[in-house]
């Protein structure tokens, strides 16, 4: 189950792997075994079967829990204590995921083992990120059950706890460079999928709600001594930490989604959910414990999506077969809504989040905290911009014929309100973190007052960007789902030409071809995003090789994402292909657009080379899209 790059990962033009579905070659495929499946068991059944890799695998994961129960146990702040006794409920959350392991090796399942190790390892960077802000600072730490602060005093050395802590995910992560065989395997196994997977697709829902709840403030806080901020008003690291979660939560659950070995999947599914159960359980219960902290949503919808997950992993996760039905298998009888549904949530969801990136753009970013006048960022422009490469392909959405390929286009143009909405709140987490304003954030020709006059606090503009950041990401979680749908149906009319040709939907592949300009498109994406896209006098823009701040995670998300379509392009069918590349191409040219809806605000400002290269880029994507649909009509 490797994972794929980039937040979307699979899914977002539905690759054929993900719903074909596997036939008996007599043609009757109730009651049949999938080819594979025998071996498969034989591999599970058989004790000598298991990969030394795997039992290396396990017994990193079981080194690492006990180091993170050590962790646990000890100081993690010299002089430090934390705010309850939470070290049994530490030591029970370290160690369930290896006991779940373990069960699952020396039961004789080697697929199930695999996927939870994967699934842990897919979270381990992001818990190892929030640990380390004990390090850089602990008494900016929101972290309860491991230290509490009883005073204002100069920030603490790190006592002998953390390392542990650090050490546990290491090993953790380690682990999960020997399950990966053990999964890959297992899908060869696996062979086809077997049966439709509506019922699966529930575990991604589950994962981008957690994701969201992740960037929501874990705790509610009246301690003068702990700040409960949400994930983008909190301290760098606990912030990078946060963001990485909440991306790789629901990228794990997809790719569990995609993998053919039904064990592999509910592994991935159990592993992230016990790992979120390690974040957001402990927060749970210093709200409920501790004086003068209360329990906030965040926590729960992390500590309910993770059993929710965890729970699913039980489930049957095929639809069953006329066979099925007799025996009364509710999991298997399962239904999503149909396809008509998931398009009006698809185009509903990206209207509401390109709605909400317009009240961003257009509320008040800061609030002054007396009489001075307040600067505005010229991000806004580029929030606004988003909003309308959001929102006109949404629109098209709701028209039967051009449903499918604008649903395509949706599946990349979200990520235009991540590019500008990271922006927008870099700009606001600099002024509310240090009390001052930067003026390259702001425009040099804008009056910025002294820091010792007046303070800033988040406007109403934050508030408007942070759910369009939320909508814009369910609403590329309902485009992954509507893709799928989307295949389910094209399997369904395999034998109706005139139908999928119609609708979008036809059988074949992208021409071959396209390989050339899609390499050179991401090429071109690739040095875009890492380059300015304009310059001027005072003025650094954020990057991914320097400078990287609050902004440049816009930059590498709305890359990731790119890649990640670039990537499935040529294994997809010419109108999913070519919506793909079209939808590339307006975020290319969003990128390109920084130039006249940003730059003009700053003195003296001029083309950087990000700018042309963002117009090349955009270009290559728009021609490869022409040579998919050309090469589909050749074909036909």
């Amino acid at each position: 189950m490797p994972l794929l790059p980039g937040p979307a990962g699979p899914g977002l033009l539905a690759s054929p792997s993900m719903t074909s579905r596997s036939r008996h070659p007599g043609g009757d495929s109730a009651g049949q075994a999938v080819p594979g499946t025998a071996s498969a068991e034989l591999l599970r059944s058989e004790p000598g079967s298991r990969p030394r890799a795997l039992l290396l695998s396990a017994g990193l994961v079981s080194a690492g829990a006990v180091a993170l129960a050590a962790g646990a146990l000890l100081p993690v702040i010299q002089g430090g204590s934390p705010g309850f006794t939470a070290g049994p409920l530490l030591v029970v959350l370290a160690l369930a995921p290896a006991v779940a392991v373990l069960y699952a090796l020396f039961t004789g399942r080697a697929g199930l083992a695999a996927g939870l190790v994967l699934g842990l390892t897919a979270l381990a960077p992001g818990r190892l990120l929030l640990d380390l802000q004990l390090l850089a600072d602990g008494s900016l730490a929101a972290r309860p059950e491991l230290f509490l602060a009883d005073r204002l005093t100069a920030p603490r050395p790190t006592g002998p706890g953390l390392w542990p802590l650090v050490v546990g995910h290491l090993l953790t992560l380690a682990a999960g460079a020997f399950a990966a065989g053990t999964a890959r395997d297992e899908a060869e196994l696996a062979g086809e999928l077997d049966g439709r997977r509506r019922w699966r697709l529930l575990g991604p829902v589950l994962g981008v709600a957690g994701g969201i709840g992740l960037l929501l403030a874990p705790l509610g806080s009246g301690n003068a001594y702990l700040l409960a901020k949400n994930a983008f008003e909190g301290p760098t690291v606990a912030m990078a930490g946060y963001l990485l979660l909440a991306a790789m939560l629901p990228l794990t659950v997809l790719v569990a989604v995609s993998s053919p070995s039904a064990g592999v999947g509910k592994g991935g599914f159990a592993g992230a959910g016990l790992a979120s159960l390690a974040v957001g359980v402990p927060a749970v219960v210093a709200g409920l414990v501790v004086d003068r902290l209360s329990v906030a949503p965040g926590s729960v919808v992390v500590t309910v999506a993770g059993l929710a997950l965890a729970g699913l992993a039980f489930t049957r996760f095929d639809v069953a077969e006329a066979g099925d039905a007799a025996t009364g298998d509710l999991a298997g009888e399962a239904r999503l809504p149909g396809l008509f549904w998931w398009r009006l949530a698809t185009g509903g969801l990206a209207l509401l989040a390109a709605a909400a990136a317009v009240a961003g753009a257009l509320a008040p970013v800061l609030k002054a905290n007396g009489p001075a006048p307040v600067p505005e960022t010229p991000a806004r422009w580029l929030l606004l911009g988003a909003a309308v490469v959001l929102a006109v392909p949404a629109l098209f959405v709701f028209v039967p014929r051009l449903s499918a390929f604008a649903r395509g286009v949706v599946a990349a143009t979200w990520t235009g309100v991540v590019l500008a909405g990271a922006a927008v709140l870099s700009a606001a987490l600099s002024v509310t973190e240090d009390k001052a304003v930067d003026p390259a954030l702001f425009g040099v020709d804008l009056p910025v007052p002294s820091p010792d006059e007046v303070g800033f606090s988040a406007g109403p503009g934050v508030t408007w960007t942070f759910v369009a950041l939320v909508l814009a990401a369910v609403a590329a979680l309902a485009a992954v789902v509507t893709g799928v749908v989307e295949r389910d149906v094209a399997d369904d009319a395999d034998d109706a030409a005139d139908a999928s040709t119609d609708s979008g939907l036809d059988g074949s592949r992208a021409n071959g071809a396209v390989l050339t300009p899609v390499v050179a498109a991401a090429i071109l994406a690739i040095a875009a995003f890492g380059t300015p896209v304009f310059t001027a006098p005072g003025y650094t823009a954020p990057g991914l090789w320097s400078n990287f701040g609050a902004a440049s995670w816009g930059l590498l998300g709305a890359l990731a994402v790119l890649l990640g379509l670039y990537a499935l392009v040529v294994r997809s069918r010419p109108v999913a292909a070519a919506s793909a590349l079209a939808g590339a191409a307006l975020l290319l040219g969003l990128r390109a657009a920084e130039l006249p809806l940003v730059g003009s605000e700053y003195d003296g400002s001029s083309a950087g080379v990000g700018f042309w290269l963002a117009l090349g880029g955009a270009l290559v994507s728009l021609v490869a899209a022409g040579m998919a649909v050309a090469g589909a009509r050749r074909t036909g």
